[in-house]
């Protein structure tokens, strides 16, 4: 005779169960096939298409990416919507729960670039980069400061607000920014903000006051 709990996971809609009563367990089953956490960090920033996702993760199959939304979507992380005219489309969105996920990935991230492993020359997407200043982001050191800054990366748009210690980033340019940086990859930026490489010299255009993009720049740094 099968025990209650071998019979419930057997029927359970999670796909690969530990058997484990722990949350962190069942956050992994959730969010632990390979793939799924980075497809949930493409999204933290919008619905995007199918054909997004596979740009900016271009290490992944066409048949894992499908198999990653389906898991994603059957766990209610993501849902479908459709994306309004004139070019109808079908994107790919976080659930409210599913955005609850970012302080997740900032705390894996934080631990992980503590890692002397870390590689930070490896490709970074437009949204990993964005996503990275959120949470290399200095809350107290920030805490005096207000500032719009635009980012133009590669075909990407971004606006990040600092104010009060948070720093929100939205897709899209803002209209008049008090800083502005335009970089044809992500790389070139995080070069720019943890490596402190000076942007002409990593080919990084960068316009606005020179004394607060310096203090700005000097919010984010990479654990040691």
């Amino acid at each position: 005779m099968k025990s209650p709990n071998v019979t419930q996971l057997a029927k359970s809609p999670h796909g690969r169960w530990y058997g484990d009563a722990c949350g962190s367990a069942f956050g992994l089953e959730l969010l632990g096939e390979r793939w799924a956490l980075l497809v949930v960090r493409e999204l933290m920033l919008g619905p995007r298409r199918f054909s997004d996702l596979r740009a900016s993760l271009p290490g992944i199959s066409a048949k894992v990416l499908t198999e990653r939304l389906a898991g994603l979507e059957a766990n209610a992380v993501i849902a479908r919507e459709t994306a309004p005219e004139p070019s109808p489309a079908q994107l790919y969105g976080l659930t409210d729960w599913g955005y609850a996920a970012e302080p997740v990935l900032q705390a894996l991230g934080r631990w992980a670039a503590a890692s002397p492993m870390h590689d930070p020359t490896l490709p970074l997407s437009p949204v990993s980069f964005m996503l990275s200043l959120r949470t290399m982001l200095d809350p107290v050191a920030a805490r005096e400061m207000e500032v719009v800054a635009a980012f133009a990366i590669g075909s990407a748009r971004f606006t990040a607000r600092l104010a009060q210690g948070t720093m929100p980033v939205t897709r899209g340019e803002p209209p008049s920014p008090d800083l502005y940086f335009e970089a044809a990859s992500a790389p070139q930026l995080a070069a720019v903000f943890y490596g402190e490489t000076p942007p002409e010299k990593a080919g990084v255009r960068a316009e606005g006051d020179p004394a607060m993009m310096r203090a700005f720049i000097d919010l984010f740094t990479l654990p040691r």
